[in-house]
C-alpha cells in the first residue's frame, strides 16, 4: 500500500505477501468473528473457521517469515559470488514471504474490527 519509507503507493503490496499489517490474518480473522456473530461460537462452521485462522495465521508468522529469512541470506551469499560463478546471475529469491507476529496480532485485531464494523452497519 503506501509505502512510507519511499512515500509512494505502491498498488502491487495490496496483493502482495508481507508487509504490516498482514492481510491474512485480517481475513481469516474477519470470516472467523462474522460466523460466530452470524451463527454462534457453538456451531461447525466457527470452529472451522476458528482452526483456519489459526493455520493461516502460524502459516504467515511461521513457516513464511522463515523462508524469507532464509531468502534474504541466500541472496547475500550469492551477491559474494565472483562474476565467473554460474549462479552469480541468478535471479533473487523473494524476501519478503511472511509477517512478525506484531503484524500478524495487528491484522487480526483489524479483521476483528471489521467483521464488528460489519455486523452493526447491516
Amino acid at each position: 500500500m503506501l509505502r512510507f519509507k519511499e512515500r509512494r503507493w505502491d498498488s502491487k503490496r495490496m496483493i502482495d505477501s508481507g508487509g504490516m499489517p498482514s492481510s491474512h490474518s485480517a481475513t481469516v480473522t474477519a470470516l472467523a468473528v462474522a460466523i460466530g456473530l452470524q451463527d454462534g461460537m457453538g456451531g461447525p462452521a466457527f470452529a472451522i473457521a476458528v482452526v483456519l485462522a489459526c493455520v493461516v495465521m502460524y502459516d504467515a508468522s511461521g513457516v513464511r517469515l522463515h523462508a524469507g529469512r532464509q531468502a534474504e541470506l541466500l541472496n547475500q551469499i550469492v551477491c559474494e559470488f565472483p562474476p565467473e560463478h554460474p549462479l552469480s546471475s541468478a535471479r533473487p529469491l523473494r524476501e519478503l514471504l511472511g509477517h512478525t507476529p506484531l503484524q500478524v496480532v495487528a491484522g487480526a485485531l483489524v479483521g476483528f474490527i471489521v467483521a464488528f464494523l460489519m455486523r452493526n452497519s447491516g
